[in-house]
């Protein structure tokens, strides 16, 4: 296949011709975390298809924009992770998801990834919400472990598991955003068993009370 090019000067333009095809600027979403396998991108965007995605990743790959590694034993399996210079696309995806959650047509009944709703945390905090003092909860979505932490004032939310967590969330990215981002009830969430907590439940309440979706633009 042929890739398309815009044939113009503007670096602007450039970048498009690099990540600009339908589902490239998604995948590169989704690798934003860290490395992921073919069938976890295929779990994480159920609908873009085999033969696209092996499409997208190749040129992402072929850019520069992402590399792929083997994992040594036990592992044993492929990977697809960002560069450093695709690193840098991760400032640009959270501005078109600010600019994209304004829009009077966003559909909120649409499943979203582990990635898109990370991501969401990161780009939406408001900081003077943020609880004085320090803190760690443990968020597990479908699965996979992150640490959203509280330290001198500032947020941040990685992969990985926290020993010293005051709390342990663990629910679905759809839920986690539902409560964090549109003001749905924790304790209805909890009582619906739509979230499961173990530790502090004021800890996991204090955190996810410090996120604002941006107003919804008049069209």
């Amino acid at each position: 296949m042929v890739k398309r090019s815009y044939q113009d000067g503007c670096a602007a333009a450039q970048a498009l011709d690099l990540v600009g095809e339908r589902w490239g600027l998604l995948v590169v979403r989704e690798l934003t975390l860290g490395p992921r396998r073919y069938s976890d991108l295929l779990v994480s965007m159920p609908t873009i298809g085999t033969a696209v995605l092996a499409q997208r990743l190749g040129d992402l790959v072929s850019a520069g924009v992402a590399r792929r590694r083997e994992l040594p034993p036990p592992a044993a399996s492929t990977v697809y992770e960002l560069t450093e210079w695709g690193a840098g696309l991760e400032p640009i995806i959270r501005a078109l998801g600010r600019w994209g959650a304004s829009s009077p047509s966003l559909r909120r009944d649409l499943p979203i990834s582990v990635a898109t709703a990370v991501l969401a945390l990161r780009t939406n905090v408001v900081p003077e919400r943020l609880p004085a003092s320090d803190l760690r909860v443990e968020l597990r979505l479908d699965g996979r472990p992150f640490v959203a932490a509280v330290a001198d004032g500032r947020f941040a939310v990685e992969p990985g598991e926290s020993a010293d967590a005051a709390a342990t969330l663990t629910t679905t990215p759809e839920t986690l955003a539902a409560i964090a981002l549109d003001g749905d009830s924790l304790d209805e969430a909890i009582a619906n068993g739509d979230v499961e907590i173990a530790g502090d439940v004021e800890s996991a309440r204090s955190l996810l009370a410090c996120f604002e979706l941006p107003a919804t633009a008049v069209a």
